[in-house]
């Protein structure tokens, strides 16, 4: 992501040269580690398939046809170095990114010399994962980087992201940086229901739950400057998050 746009908040999306957002193929099989990975890579707008074993990633691939995975080292059957053995049988410069919970030098030698482009020890951060995706892909010519219009709509609510503006049928909202965040982040996903852990991980960066009191008290703020006198544009999905859309 360039300076400039880390410095407006806003994201730099990674496009297929034909214009269709990239694929990425998720290997992994802890359940909740691939749900997290999943997310964040959709968030980026990229289109995401998973398995949870070496041979479903082989039969995923072959239909997904990914231009970059993501491949834990172990996994229950084959193992990752064996897996990517055949993946790089249809597609030769694909690149992969491996997980291990292994962190020594020779285990990062072994997944390289095997042909994977880059090695990240678990745990670690989804924001890593992303960014050393974007550099892979980027390197390999599968990814195109395009800016995002400045300005979000979703009905009559407007959002720009360089002058920090926010209207709904007209009218000047002001809000504060977090209550601006936050929304952002809602129109950038309309009609999609977006769990607390979510918003937590991406408007605050916290890990995953704990603090989801907080993301209750600012969805409060946001529904009084947005939808207080209006007919509401921010709901509740009960046990499963909040979801913007359109009025009507």
């Amino acid at each position: 992501m360039t300076t400039d746009a880390r410095a407006n908040g806003r994201q730099v999306e990674l496009r297929r040269p034909d214009g269709e957002p990239v694929r990425v193929l998720v290997v992994d099989d802890e359940t909740v580690l691939t749900d997290l990975l999943c997310m964040a890579l959709r968030y980026e707008g990229w289109e995401v398939r998973s398995a949870d074993t070496g041979m479903g990633a082989v039969r995923q691939a072959k239909r997904f046809q990914p231009d970059a995975v993501v491949l834990d080292v172990m996994l229950p059957d084959l193992d990752g170095l064996e897996v990517l053995r055949r993946l790089r049988g249809h597609a030769p410069a694909m690149p992969v990114l491996f997980l291990t919970a292994r962190d020594s030098v020779e285990d990062r030698i072994a997944g390289l010399t095997a042909g994977g482009d880059d090695y990240v020890t678990k745990p670690f951060s989804l924001e890593e994962v992303v960014a050393r995706l974007r550099g892979l892909m980027r390197r390999a010519g599968v990814g195109v980087a395009t800016e995002p219009d400045a300005v979000l709509v979703v009905g009559d609510l407007t959002l720009d992201e360089e002058s920090h503006e926010v209207h709904r049928a007209g009218h000047l909202i002001s809000l504060t940086s977090t209550e601006f965040d936050l929304l952002r982040y809602l129109m950038r996903n309309p009609r999609r229901v977006l769990s607390k852990a979510q918003i937590l991980d991406r408007v605050w960066n916290y890990d995953f739950g704990g603090q989801a009191n907080i993301v209750e008290l600012y969805i409060s703020y946001l529904r009084k400057k947005i939808d207080a006198g209006r007919e509401p544009m921010i709901h509740t999905l009960r046990g499963a998050g909040y979801v913007l859309k359109p009025a009507g």
